[in-house]
């Protein structure tokens, strides 16, 4: 996951990463549904009350090569899905997905992003790059969250942005509160 540097490389994978978030996140809110992806959309039964790893492991030996992002969203689309909040957690390198498409040169997973939104105007999209690269699928916007590498962190920044409480202003009160 930390790719390959001499001396700090690590035998953790993306996906490893991905699954982990992902079943945790299913543990804590059972009504949540996790669709992986790689090339495709991957639909998989887990069960929320299932150990984390073990729904971890479920989904890490699924998957691996290929990220198209905008998969798991042409699929809720296609199901007329309705959606609060969707994460993805990936290391977002959708080349399969990124040329232009729908508006103003859009990459895929906007385009989807867009008619998903169409059904669900207070949908929130939060995109965790595990290894934040220079470039997004999702550009940020109100309703869309990029967030680059994790730490627990990380949960609690979504909790905010679910609720809606995770603003411009909310960054301007935390550098603030800094003292100098």
């Amino acid at each position: 996951m930390s790719g390959w540097r001499k001396g700090a490389t690590t035998k953790t994978r993306c996906i490893d990463a991905a699954a982990l978030i992902a079943a945790a996140i299913l543990r804590t809110n059972p009504r949540a549904e996790v669709i992986a992806f790689n090339g495709s959309a991957v639909e998989v039964a887990l069960h929320a009350e299932l150990p984390v790893m073990a729904n971890a492991e479920r989904l890490a030996a699924l998957l691996g090569g290929g990220t198209n992002c905008s998969a798991p969203l042409a699929l809720l689309n296609q199901r007329q899905a309705e959606a609060d909040l969707v994460i993805f957690v990936s290391d977002m390198e959708s080349w399969m997905d990124r040329w232009g498409r729908g508006y103003a040169g859009a990459t895929g997973t906007m385009h989807e992003w867009q008619a998903l939104k169409a059904r669900n105007p207070r949908a929130r999209l939060a995109c965790i790059d595990l290894q934040a690269y220079a470039t997004t699928q999702a550009q940020e916007r109100e309703d869309v969250l990029n967030v680059g590498g994790f730490s627990d962190q990380v949960f609690e920044l979504l909790g905010l942005f679910a609720r809606g409480e995770l603003t411009a202003e909310h960054w301007i009160g935390v550098i603030e509160a800094v003292e100098l």
